[in-house]
């Protein structure tokens, strides 16, 4: 009996420690844990041109690649407003384009490059997104309704007009969709802090994330 108890006793316990040892190994990385991207996504990440929220010296820079057309960015950007709230100067935001939704998302990314030269950025940004269902709901851009929205939020729309269509945004359009392929974004809004990787996506870890690098900054 004792010795049949003993091997039994062993069996268990290796059991255990088998367990214990095969968590470790194949339990999900924690988000605060996330590899910086590589040097050449790295160079992808941000463009001088690239609208800035928020300080431009934060020590903390979320990046997020958003599409104006996104019921997902447009659900998402409270939150963004949040966690640069709760960190004061600390954190500053980056927005790439990433027209997913074709033409209605490159309308609507026109304007906000004429709303970025008139320094009326971020409130059109918001009212785009706050209306975003009346503009995008169906995938067909309306560009005198986008533009009504922008105007009502303070763009001035007779320069705009002009601004939409200039050399400089075509180009803006067609580096963001290079970077956006060479980081390898596939789906908005997708998000990296100091140059990591939100995976896995949600809220509770973007907010996870920035508090870590945050605190990192402060050190």
């Amino acid at each position: 009996m004792t010795r049949r108890f003993l091997i039994l006793s062993f069996f268990a316990f290796a059991l255990a420690s088998f367990a214990v040892a095969a968590f470790y190994v194949t339990r999900p990385t924690p988000v605060t844990e996330a590899s910086a991207v590589s040097r050449e996504v790295a160079g992808a990440l941000t463009r001088a041109y690239s609208p800035v929220l928020g300080p431009e010296d934060a020590p903390v820079t979320i990046v997020e690649f958003l599409d104006p057309a996104c019921e997902a960015c447009r659900a998402f950007y409270p939150v963004v407003k949040d966690i640069m709230a709760e960190h004061g100067d600390a954190v500053r935001v980056v927005i790439r384009y990433t027209p997913f939704h074709g033409e209605v998302s490159e309308e609507a990314i026109r304007v906000l490059e004429a709303a970025r030269m008139q320094d009326v950025f971020e409130p059109v940004l918001e009212a785009l997104l706050r209306e975003q269902p009346r503009w995008a709901a169906h995938g067909a851009a309306e560009a005198d309704l986008i533009l009504s929205i922008a105007t009502d939020a303070g763009l001035d729309v007779e320069a705009a007009r002009a601004q939409m269509r200039a050399p400089d945004v075509v180009g803006v359009l067609n580096q963001d969709r290079s970077d956006v392929e060479a980081v390898g974004v596939r789906q908005t809004p997708t998000f990296f802090v100091n140059g990591r990787p939100l995976d896995p996506f949600g809220e509770a870890e973007l907010r996870e994330l920035v508090a870590a690098e945050v605190a990192e900054s402060s050190t």
